[in-house]
């Protein structure tokens, strides 16, 4: 059993006691930023005097020779080892004898698995970033085509006005716009480097934890040494904006799952992105939107579990903290495959606008418009918003359209009702007369696609 402790232990460790200590299994994950952090601080203890030069060029040749072998399969990462951080010194003391044992000088494994994780997580939200913008790219572009594809907008899942594809894409543009800038804000928070924080107090080796910083690319040290290495704040914030990206998309593929229906038919799913039934040859089912759907449970359950475990931890460092990676590994990888796979399936996917058309047509979503109309020609809109509805109990009885009735139809719920009518409750009307910032008509949602181009071309 590799282990970096053990010199005041008279009795060897129980080797259940050992296994359920052990993180070797998940913590192998980060092993290059293990050595990208062993590299860094190396460098400072050779700047510092506290290495010779020669002992500080010895190391970083052998740790660069680690790295190298484990990525080549050269060297394997087994469960031997008690963690990511012994299995590093254990092969750097197998290589370079004595002066191996001087990596560890002013660190503790507190500090070094902080700075690990930090270096990992950081890494993993540019890369959530990176997928984040991609879909809003697809669904920016699908924003483009659609300004005058007519469909029901819907309130309580019932059709209530008429407004275009674009504007509802648009919705979804907002939620994940709003999804990367939180990305953005807890880079700009965790991006502080906790190595030089020791166990938790700090060391009395002579250490340049600016150089040691900027080195690793961080904006400076931490501040508090016992902070720098028992809170997980940044990963509590991560998590949440992971939770809050399934959750927008498991919105969206609700909506995709209901489109995709019999009933509805807006939308067809490519064969690439859909399954069949093993017993019933007719169907074609919705699989990865149902599987983002459920996954979102799952990142939830990561996010909970951690604030959870963080609740009831005094300072500083405790063991319970080991539990921050698995379930954040698991997270990051869930979210990660459903924003590929979704943005996969989105783009591929189908709009069918003469549907989308006739659903809005049947659906009198154009009703609040008659009502206007009403109301322009000197009606109360109370009065006005009766008059409708008796016309639409009407339209329902006849099967019919409010834009079917004819005129004579019309006049016999009120004598204001003119030729002019058929213009005013038009689809077309209905949508692009909606010209304030943020609506549906398609002047107003030009001037927002390009606004939204716009942001995309300066957030790369």
């Amino acid at each position: 059993m590799a282990q970096l402790w053990g010199g005041r232990f008279t009795k060897e460790t129980d080797k259940l006691v050992y296994n359920f200590n052990a993180s070797i299994s998940f913590d192998q994950k980060f092993y290059k930023q293990d050595i990208e952090g062993s590299r860094a601080h190396v460098a400072m203890l050779g700047k510092q005097g506290i290495l010779t030069q020669d002992e500080a060029k010895q190391i970083t040749a052998a740790l660069d020779e680690i790295l190298a072998d484990v990525e080549s399969g050269k060297l394997a990462i087994t469960d031997e080892y008690e963690d990511i951080h012994s299995f590093v010194e254990a092969n750097l003391i197998d290589r370079l004898g004595d002066t191996g044992k001087k990596l560890h000088t002013g660190r503790s494994r507190n500090d070094q698995v902080a700075l690990d994780m930090r270096l990992y997580t950081r890494a993993e939200v540019k890369e959530t970033d990176e997928l984040l913008k991609k879909l809003l790219e697809t669904i920016l572009g699908i924003m483009e085509e659609h300004t005058e594809t007519i469909m029901p907008g819907f309130t309580h899942l019932q059709k209530a006005q008429p407004i275009t594809l674009a504007h509802h894409m648009g919705a979804y543009f907002e939620m994940f716009k709003r999804d990367r800038l939180r990305l953005h804000d807890i880079y700009e928070r965790m991006n502080y480097c906790p190595l030089g924080s020791g166990a938790l107090a700090g060391t009395t080796y002579p250490l340049d934890r600016d150089y040691t910083a900027e080195l690793l690319g961080f904006y400076g040290p931490t501040l508090n040494s016992m902070d720098g290495v028992s809170d997980r704040d940044y990963l509590i914030e991560y998590l949440s904006a992971l939770a809050t990206i399934m959750m927008h998309l498991s919105r969206f593929s609700e909506e995709v799952i209901i489109w995709n229906s019999n009933e509805y038919q807006f939308v067809e799913i490519d064969d690439a992105y859909s399954t069949g039934s093993s017993i019933m040859p007719q169907k074609k089912n919705p699989d990865i939107a149902e599987l983002v759907r459920g996954k979102t449970g799952r990142v939830y359950g990561a996010l909970v579990s951690l604030l959870t475990t963080m609740k009831g931890i005094p300072l500083a460092y405790n063991k319970d903290m080991q539990e921050d990676k698995e379930l954040t590994f698991d997270a990051i990888d869930t979210v990660k495959g459903c924003l590929a796979l979704f943005e996969g399936m989105l783009a591929t996917m189908k709009f069918n606008k003469e549907v989308m058309r006739k659903s809005a047509n049947h659906g009198f979503t154009n009703a609040t418009d008659a009502a206007d109309y009403l109301v322009n020609h000197g009606v109360p809109f109370r009065d006005a918003h009766g008059i409708i509805g008796q016309i639409v109990l009407y339209c329902i009885d006849k099967k019919i359209a409010i834009d079917d009735m004819s005129i004579e139809e019309f006049k016999q719920f009120s004598d204001v009702f003119e030729q002019d009518v058929y213009d005013a409750i038009s689809m077309e009307t209905c949508v692009n007369k909606r010209l304030t910032i943020g609506a549906p008509g398609k002047a107003a949602m030009e001037n927002v696609i390009a606004l939204e181009r716009k942001y995309l071309n300066e957030n790369p």
